[in-house]
């Protein structure tokens, strides 16, 4: 029998490797993201290509949302390297629409939107996993906010009403708040329940799916405050 004190330092290791290593897999996504949007934005042929042609730029969108639902879904299934491969891609995909945002806003006011939502992310994360109250509620009531968000603005997609969108930015700050806080505390308590011995592969696919769940907060709560904060060009 190892000593109680020993078990502890070795599950908080295990925890910290863990959550290190999907923190690590998310800046991958985000500098990628960064990345290819900043690269795309400054090159007028690859912006005639995206944006002058609407089937190849909703097939981008439909490409994105099959991504996320497929390494959700299947992350389990497939292969470390696919799972990674995926999300990798999906980064990249992401930073090719997410271009527009530079033809829209100034690039100073990006960057001082990027360290309020990385300052805001990282208090969240922070709160998440260091709180000892249970967050599952506030999860689910985060989610059922998600839902509103999604049924709200594909309705102003139709009605196109200035008004109606800073609403939903301003409820969208507030819900991806608190699903990263939720989101984080998840991940400590799947950092906490793996068993000894976990194959590494099985490991990897975790950090893989923990990453893109805050990748996707990240990102949302990111284009939330760019609505409210950003200044058009």
């Amino acid at each position: 029998m190892q000593p109680i004190s020993l078990k502890q330092t070795q599950v908080q290791v295990q925890v910290n490797e863990f959550i290190r290593s999907v923190y690590n897999w998310m800046a991958i996504g985000l500098g990628l993201t960064g990345l290819v949007a900043f690269y795309v934005s400054n090159n007028e042929s690859l912006q005639r290509i995206v944006f002058g042609n609407q089937l190849l730029f909703f097939g981008l969108l439909i490409g994105q949302l099959a991504l996320v639902f497929t390494i959700s879904a299947r992350v389990h299934k497939m292969q470390a390297s696919t799972a990674t491969g995926l999300f990798v891609l999906y980064a990249a995909l992401n930073g090719v629409v997410f271009s527009s945002i530079f033809l829209l806003y100034t690039k100073s006011s990006i960057a001082s939107t990027f360290f309020i939502c990385a300052g805001t992310f990282i208090a969240c994360s922070i709160y998440g996993m260091t709180t000892k109250r249970d967050l599952t509620s506030l999860g689910g009531f985060m989610a059922m906010g998600l839902i509103g968000i999604i049924i709200a603005s594909v309705v102003n997609i139709f009605i196109r009403s200035s008004g109606m969108s800073m609403i939903i930015s301003y409820i969208g700050v507030i819900v991806f708040v608190g699903l990263t806080a939720y989101d984080t505390q998840k991940l400590k308590a799947m950092a906490l329940s793996q068993p000894e011995g976990l194959d590494a592969a099985v490991i990897r696919k975790g950090t893989i799916i923990g990453a893109l769940t805050l990748y996707l907060d990240f990102i949302n709560l990111f284009l939330m405050l760019l609505r409210i904060l950003g200044s058009r060009r």
